[in-house]
């Protein structure tokens, strides 16, 4: 995906463009590495070694304003290319550390794994997990179950939600765990973030990278490869 960087730039959608146009390094550097630490279990100086030794000096706090300025417009450019999900949901919360403090990411999948939707929030109630409803069923329409975990922020939200609906969701209560695993599994080498803006990019973006990689995005002819997908949302 070596793209001569002038050749590349011209041809960028409007608002990455702006975005890039301070970053004064070639795009293909910027777009493989922000890829690599949304999509693998890499620390920022992780990738400083690993691009020191393709030859690229770059310092981790430059991939870092790389990865916070660009992650927003590929999420913005993905969203319109996601797949639909079903009708049936498993929406559960996972514990995400800023600050040294807990948060809690809202998430939910459909019954064949697909992302719903996410959201992250600083607490966990009513009202964080109204929020996270409300945000997925905007984006992908109402679902007709939705299966939850015991807590009962939860259920008094769908709750609240179903009020107001002429046909109410179904809701049921479980546990859902599995989908967690992969998020987390990138995001611990992080250590940790430092600001809850900084975890909400950084976490949009582990979250599209995650989805493209379960196959979400549409619009590609052909087979091509979850790095060739992501890279297509830019260039």
């Amino acid at each position: 995906m070596m793209a001569k960087t002038k050749t590349a730039r011209k041809a960028l959608p409007a608002g990455i463009g702006k975005v890039l146009k301070r970053l004064h390094c070639p795009l293909d550097v910027i777009l493989l590495c922000v890829r690599w630490y949304v999509a693998y279990s890499l620390s920022l100086r992780n990738l400083e070694e690993m691009m020191a030794e393709r030859g690229v000096e770059v310092d981790h706090s430059s991939m870092h304003r790389w990865v916070i300025k660009l992650v927003p417009s590929l999420e913005k450019a993905f969203r319109p290319n996601k797949r639909p999900v079903g009708k049936s949901w498993r929406m559960d919360k996972t514990y995400i550390k800023v600050k040294g403090q807990w948060k809690y990411l809202y998430r939910a999948v459909d019954k064949e794994g697909n992302t719903v939707d996410f959201l992250l929030r600083a607490h966990r109630d009513k009202t964080a997990a109204r929020r996270y409803f409300e945000k997925a069923i905007a984006r992908n329409g109402e679902p007709e179950t939705v299966t939850v975990d015991k807590s009962g922020a939860n259920l008094a939200a769908l709750e609240a939600l179903n009020a107001a609906r002429p046909t109410p969701i179904n809701v049921r209560q479980n546990i859902i765990e599995q989908d967690h695993r992969a998020v987390k599994r990138i995001v611990k080498p992080m250590m940790g973030f430092k600001s809850f803006r900084c975890a909400r990019i950084i976490l949009s973006g582990v979250e599209v990278m995650h989805m493209i990689r379960k196959g979400q995005m549409r619009g590609n002819d052909g087979t091509p490869t979850a790095a060739e997908q992501f890279y297509s949302l830019v260039i």
